[in-house]
């Protein structure tokens, strides 16, 4: 056979060349575009063609959006993808481990757990607003009954970032870490830690010095997964944050009033946090994937 005719392209290759062409562009295009918009000069608009080429957007976006504290939502979405990102790597982990051995009523525990990602999320949030409303409820109503006037006057909410923002977030993040860990543990060997428990590791040993190296790179995606997706979450974060916003929620309300490229740099700012807990990620899963390689023996 020719080398022309062996390299020669399949029939299908060109048409779905260009359908995944045609994907990529229309999936990272719009991202591609505030990139660009976000670094014009003072006289730019929100449309092309681009108005000169600077850092103004972005200076200005430092000093602030009207009255919104574009820094303390900042912090706000960090701290609490941080706070959903250690919840959900622990709590996937334990779930793992606890599935590896049949469990009374597992099943319905999995379904459970799973349901959310089904669920419109902003039926979940609203039943999340509307939960924490009616511990409210029962709480006012419990210091009244044991006579704490000064604290039932000055109690808010129970709704706040850490209550029931963040148990509206792991509703979504959860499921996730769950599912893999489930794949990690279905294809895991048990004969390593039989080995650990056979040289006198107590498990204890052979979790920390076994078993989590090698779900190690797992683990990390999970704590991926937990931070990206509560970094941008919106809609079950909209019924269920309190008094306070996180950035997207900002973001969002900012799209209704701020007519400048200050939105673009916005956007481009929180999709950099994004990209650099990705690439963190995929370093450390790399990291440790190279250290277990070179623990083998040869």
């Amino acid at each position: 056979m020719s080398t022309k005719s062996s390299d020669a392209r399949a029939p299908g290759f060109w048409p779905l060349a260009i359908v995944f062409a045609l994907f990529v562009l229309f999936m990272y295009g719009p991202m591609f575009v505030i990139f660009v918009l976000s670094f014009q000069g003072p006289e730019g608009g929100l449309t092309f063609p681009l108005r000169g080429f600077s850092l103004h957007w972005f200076r200005q976006l430092a000093e602030g959006l009207g009255t919104v504290d574009i820094g303390a939502a900042f912090l706000r979405s960090l701290g609490l993808g941080s706070v959903v990102m250690l919840c959900t790597v622990v709590l996937s982990v334990l779930a793992g481990l606890a599935f590896r051995k049949k469990l009374s009523g597992g099943n319905a525990l999995f379904y459970v757990t799973v349901a959310s990602l089904i669920m419109p999320s902003i039926i979940v949030s609203l039943g999340i607003g509307l939960q924490f409303r009616l511990l409210d409820t029962g709480l006012k109503w419990l210091l009244g009954v044991v006579g704490a006037e000064s604290t039932l006057e000055t109690y808010g909410t129970a709704l706040g970032l850490y209550t029931s923002a963040l148990g509206a977030h792991l509703t979504w993040t959860l499921p996730f870490g769950l599912l893999i860990m489930f794949a990690v543990f279905n294809r895991f060997n048990p004969a390593y830690e039989e080995a650990a428990r056979d040289l006198g590791a107590t498990r204890w040993q052979t979790f920390l010095h076994v078993v989590l190296p090698l779900i190690g790179p797992s683990v990390i995606g999970i704590g991926m997964f937990g931070f990206t997706l509560s970094w941008d979450e919106i809609a079950r974060t909209s019924q269920a944050i309190g008094d306070v916003n996180t950035l997207p929620l900002e973001l969002q309300g900012l799209t209704a009033t701020v007519t400048t490229p200050a939105i673009y740099a916005l956007g481009t700012v929180t999709t950099v946090v994004s990209f650099l807990v990705i690439g963190v990620t995929v370093g450390l899963a790399m990291f440790l994937g190279r250290t277990q390689r070179q623990r083998r023996p040869a």
